[in-house]
């Protein structure tokens, strides 16, 4: 498959969700085992994504040594996975669940094992289902250079997760925990 990300000029206005997390929170979308924020997964991202004003947030990520790439540094597809989780998150904030439809990173500096990662993330826009989003990533720390070490942006489609998933809940390994996704309606 190939495709190109184009954010379209004719987007429909958006509003935060009357249900959004609360700004300066944490957001919390998926269970307890996720990869990318699940507080249980063993060899998780961790990635805590904190609800801004508007339609944006600011999320945290320590580059831990078993996410090594090339010698000392990430693996981009760990980065990629981040990114996917900040920027899918942060579309809650429109009360739309989604899925990823295409992901773009631009990989601008090794990013060190062991240091910090801040990203700031916001909404561009939704045309129907799809939701466009995109997404920066800095080290963080008081030493750390202010440049952006990688940047992306995404397309992800709004989905009614009872449905998109339906078949797969049995596989998980806490089925149970997906019975609460009607915090927020469909798309």
């Amino acid at each position: 498959m190939r495709g190109s990300f184009a954010v379209p000029d004719d987007l429909e206005p958006l509003t935060r969700h009357p249900k959004a997390t609360a700004p300066g929170e944490a957001m919390r979308f998926h269970h307890a085992l996720c990869y990318g924020c699940g507080d249980d997964a063993l060899n998780g991202l961790h990635v805590t994504v904190v609800a801004g004003e508007g339609l944006d947030s600011t999320a945290t990520m320590v580059v831990r040594p078993w996410m090594e790439g090339g010698p000392g540094v990430i693996h981009g597809g760990v980065l990629s996975a981040a990114f996917d989780e900040v920027m899918g998150t942060t579309a809650l904030l429109i009360g739309v669940p989604v899925v990823t439809g295409h992901l773009e990173i631009d990989f601008a500096r090794p990013i060190p094992i062991d240091s910090s990662l801040r990203f700031t993330a916001e909404i561009l826009g939704k045309q129907r289902r799809k939701v466009y989003t995109r997404a920066t990533a800095y080290l963080d720390g008081p030493d750390a250079p202010p440049e952006p070490v990688a940047g992306s942006q995404a397309l992800f489609i709004g989905i009614d997760p009872r449905d998109h998933f339906a078949e797969h809940v049995a596989n998980s390994q806490r089925p149970d925990e997906h019975q609460r996704w009607t915090k927020y309606s469909s798309p």
